[in-house]
Parts: structure tokens; sequence; C-alpha cells
């Protein structure tokens, strides 16, 4: 598989249900801000529910900081809003949920399970050029922590913004960071 870090999103055009709303987003949609697209199985399931509600507790902050949330599965549009309607915690969801009914945008992202019609649990930062600089998928039994992502679309943002600047381990904002320099090598 060919590593998608720093490519450009590829060109889509989904439908999504937003705001009580159904409305088209395509990749033009994502020019200067930054994203996250958020890869889930289906609605009407276990673990999915859990994540996407904890994504949605963070939706203000992850706002605040410039960052659009697409939740993502392959699941019509009219489903995603059947699951709005019928589930307390999807109530909660602000963000615009994109429908991938054919797959297209599942495989475009490389989380796609052919013989299953569905998404790994995918989790892709881009930033507002359109390149990917997060990456990160998961088994389908095992549920993300929003916390977690946070912390590193502050460190992606960050280094976006400080020239020559990394972040080391467990970094969070305001904590030392690290300018790569013969000075540091062996003394880590």
């Amino acid at each position: 598989m060919k590593p998608l870090i720093n490519t450009l999103v590829p060109e889509f055009k989904v439908q999504a249900f937003h705001n009580g709303q159904f409305k088209p987003v395509s990749n033009a949609d994502l020019k200067g801000k930054w994203s996250v697209f958020f890869f889930y199985p289906a609605d009407f399931t276990f673990v999915c529910p859990t994540e996407l509600g904890d994504m949605a507790d963070k939706y203000a902050q992850l706002k605040e900081m410039g960052v659009e949330v697409y939740s993502v599965s392959t699941d019509t549009h009219f489903v995603h809003k059947a699951w709005h309607d019928a589930s307390a915690t999807i109530k909660k969801i602000k963000f615009p949920m994109l429908a991938d009914p054919t797959g297209a945008l599942s495989r475009a992202f490389g989380v796609y399970i052919e013989e299953d019609g569905l998404a790994y649990r995918g989790t892709f930062v881009v930033d507002p050029e359109g390149k990917i600089k997060l990456a990160e998928v998961h088994d389908n039994s095992i549920g993300r922590n929003a916390d977690e992502l946070l912390r590193k679309i502050q460190a992606a943002q960050f280094v976006a913004t400080h020239a020559g600047e990394v972040c080391p381990a467990k970094w969070t904002p305001g904590a030392a960071t690290l300018k790569p320099g013969l000075d540091l090598v062996g003394k880590i």
C-alpha cells in the first residue's frame, strides 16, 4: 500500500447529513482549513456511537482550533439521518456525516474492506493545503480516543507554524519541543 502522508486528499463529491439537511461535500470544501476524516464501519452499531459521541464532545474545541470533522461510513445519507433521529448519542453530532455507499472515498483512503462493504476505523488529519498529515487505521474492534486525536492535531498545527521544530512523544501545547540538529544526536 502506498503511504498517504503528505499526499493530497483525492478528489471526491459525496452526500452528507449535516444540521438536519442533506448537502454535497467535496474536496473543494477542505481548502484553507484543517480537517479530520473519521471513518467507521456502519451506523446502528456498537463501538461506532461511542467514538462519534466522543468526537461530538470535542467538536466545539476542534472548531475553535479551525478544524472541521467529517465522519464517514458506507451508509447512505438517509441512514445517517435515521440514526441521528433514533439515537441520543448521535443526536449530539454537529459535524457533517458523509455517505460513502459506493466505497469510493473509503477505497481512496485505503480503509475499505471489499468482502464486507464496510470501512475500517480510519482517522486522517488534513492540513489547509489538502495534504494528509496523520493516517491511523484500527481494527474495527478497537475504539479511538478523541482526546489523543486532539493532541495530535495540536502537534500538527504547531509544527506547521514553527519551522524547524518537532514535537516529542506525549507533547502537549506549551511543552518543550525539539530542534533537530547535530547537537542533539545521541543526547536524547
